[in-house]
């Protein structure tokens, strides 16, 4: 985990790639819960025996949404920063997901910051590209341009 102080430390990871985390399994639990909060039970996710008989993948996979929501966890696990207030999420740029993700299967984070721009005296937009990764696998199975706003 890297650690910085303070938003003027922040410039200073531009560039760098910082990572993986530890691997986490996304179990079938995650992505019925997942797809009960979202209203989200599309077969391919929670269906195994019709995953198994109709997809291509031959067993359920993970929401795509899901992997993406696990950013803010694994984020936690590559940076932390010190002296500010709040760490809020502005959005991102760009999302695809260029790889499915087994259910069971374990995925983990890097993350390389392509940009820190002052906004005011106490606030920042650091823009970062997330890539989570598949055990074993050597296609990524998000890979997302993220915006975040931090206070100072």
């Amino acid at each position: 985990m890297r650690e910085v102080e303070g938003l003027d430390q922040l410039q200073s990871l531009v560039a760098q790639e910082m990572g993986p985390t530890a691997w986490v399994t996304i179990s079938e639990e995650m992505v019925t819960r997942f797809a009960d909060v979202t209203h989200d039970h599309q077969w391919i996710h929670v269906d195994a025996e019709r995953a198994r008989q109709e997809s291509p993948y031959g067993t359920p996979i993970v929401h795509g949404l899901l992997t993406l929501a696990l950013y803010p966890y694994l984020g936690r696990q590559l940076l932390k920063i010190n002296g500010v207030s709040r760490v809020i999420n502005y959005g991102a740029n760009r999302i695809r997901f260029p790889n499915a993700v087994a259910v069971g299967t374990r995925v983990r984070a890097r993350q390389t910051v392509r940009s820190v721009d002052r906004i005011n005296a106490d606030a920042v937009r650091m823009t970062s590209t997330f890539v989570l990764e598949n055990e074993g696998q050597a296609k990524p199975a998000c890979v997302a341009e993220t915006v975040v706003l931090i206070y100072g």
